[in-house]
């Protein structure tokens, strides 16, 4: 239990240059009380004792904003930053070092049972406000756009953005927080392409009906 708990606060650490000191992130870090009242519920969740594990987890929420149902299965060195108004759902499968800003929400598209949530890769990054829905898998290192909607499984080491988010790039291995100003725009990329070439048929049109009347003079 210890030794989780100073994983965590490393992680904390290591993922936040806000972080000064180990009794600020006890007293402070809604992400870090989250994770770890998380644990404790998911024990009591694995062991049958489904109505405690519900009651930790409905604390959990009121204290910190986050909701993570205690069914869901979370892997090592997960931060979540900020936190307010993340839900991550019963059937949702985290990886290891995993980042996750506030406002996420890994859900289910209907009320199907069985596998119904999310699977997230190892080294993920996923920005403020994201929605993941349905039993789809996004693969390792993959970094997801702020606001993206992602409904369809995203495969390694790729960069997702937009609604529905597509895939607009291949990443990198490293685990760092997404430069949300440096991510590609293929709809604004597209327009700029489209009036582009919208002003160069003008150009045409107009040399063409120069040269003509020239010739009728």
């Amino acid at each position: 239990m210890f030794g989780a708990i100073r994983e965590q606060i490393d992680t904390v650490f290591r993922r936040d240059p806000a972080a000064r000191s180990t009794l600020e992130i006890f007293l402070c870090y809604p992400g870090f009380h989250a994770v770890l009242l998380h644990r404790a519920a998911h024990r009591l969740y694995t062991g049958g004792w489904f109505t405690l594990a519900r009651v930790v987890s409905q604390f959990s929420r009121a204290v910190t904003g986050i909701e993570i149902h205690p069914g869901a299965r979370i892997g090592r060195r997960f931060f979540i930053d900020h936190g307010m108004g993340v839900v991550i759902g019963e059937t949702s499968e985290i990886g290891d070092d995993v980042l996750m800003y506030q406002g996420v929400t890994l859900g289910g598209t209907g009320k199907e049972a069985g596998k119904r949530h999310p699977t997230i890769g190892n080294g993920v990054v996923i920005g403020t406000g994201a929605k993941i829905l349905g039993n789809i898998r996004i693969g390792d290192y993959v970094k997801i756009g702020a606001g993206s909607v992602v409904v369809r499984p995203v495969p390694d080491h790729s960069t997702v953005v937009g609604v529905p988010g597509r895939v607009v790039g291949e990443g990198d291995t490293e685990t760092e927080p997404l430069e949300h100003g440096k991510l590609p725009d293929p709809e604004g990329q597209a327009i700029d392409d489209l009036s582009r070439r919208v002003a160069e048929l003008e150009s045409m049109v107009q040399a063409l009906l120069d040269e003509k009347i020239s010739s009728k003079r």
